[in-house]
C-alpha cells in the first residue's frame, strides 16, 4: 500500500491538474473520491478547518492541501 493518499473529487481543475502533472507514476497513490467516500470527505474536512478542500494529499501521515506536484513526485518516488 502507498505511503501516499490523493483525496479529490470530480470536476475539480487541481486534482486533474496533480493527476495529470504525476503522470504513470499516479497509480502509486491510493486516490479517494470525498464525493462517494464519506470518510475521506470528513477527514479532508477536518484538517481543512472544515472545508472540503481538494486535492487534499497525506504524505507520511502528514496532509498537504494542494501541493505543487513536485512534492508529491518526490514522495511517490520514495
Amino acid at each position: 500500500m502507498s505511503d501516499v493518499t490523493i483525496y479529490w473529487r470530480p470536476g475539480c481543475g487541481y486534482c486533474s491538474r496533480l493527476r495529470s502533472s504525476l503522470g504513470s507514476a499516479a497509480d502509486k497513490a491510493t486516490w479517494r473520491n470525498i464525493w462517494e467516500d464519506d470518510e475521506a470527505r470528513r477527514y479532508v474536512a477536518g484538517v481543512n478547518n472544515g472545508n472540503e478542500i481538494v486535492p487534499t494529499v497525506v504524505i507520511a501521515g502528514a496532509a498537504h492541501t494542494n501541493p505543487d506536484p513536485d512534492v508529491v513526485l518526490a514522495a511517490l518516488a520514495s
